[in-house]
């Protein structure tokens, strides 16, 4: 663990898995849409959403997508990992109100360069909304050791 509390490279194993859950509310898609500047009226406006194929609005899928963000800097790898690349398939919509439950599970880890891969997988209830692959950087216990005694 680092003195952030997440983990470091050496700590991580292949399976390891942790989970974030958020609600996702009116007010995040509102705030979404004017921090992004993505004002798709499939988002923002109920009259225009009910004629499409979604039958009313719809959260942005990045907003979807936020919660992975979260799992990864909140639960694993945790404090101090940096996003190296993010691809993801949005699979199914989310509404106002429903809970978006973001998991994240180790498939390899790259002592040498600090770096894991990690399968993303959001769920509402258990409908797979959007899955995916995240590449990410630690924190490394070998790395502050070596800076340590260099100093």
């Amino acid at each position: 663990m680092n003195e952030q509390f997440g983990h470091d490279i050496e700590d991580l194993r292949v399976g390891m898995s942790a989970s974030f859950a958020k609600t996702i509310t009116e007010a995040d898609i509102v705030l979404f849409a004017g921090v992004s500047g993505d004002n798709n009226a499939v988002h923002t406006n109920e009259e225009f959403a009910a004629t499409t194929p979604f039958g009313g609005r719809i959260a942005h899928g990045f907003l979807t997508a936020s919660v992975i963000s979260a799992a990864v800097a909140n639960r694993l790898p945790g404090p101090g990992t940096v996003y190296l690349g993010q691809q993801m398939r949005f699979l199914a919509p989310v509404r106002p109100g429903d809970t978006v439950k973001a998991t994240v599970t180790v498939k390899s880890v790259n002592t040498e360069k600090a770096r894991a891969v990690l399968e993303t997988v959001c769920r509402v209830r258990d409908v797979v909304v959007v899955d995916g692959e995240a590449t990410v950087m630690t924190t490394s216990s070998a790395r502050r050791a070596k800076a340590a005694q260099q100093a």
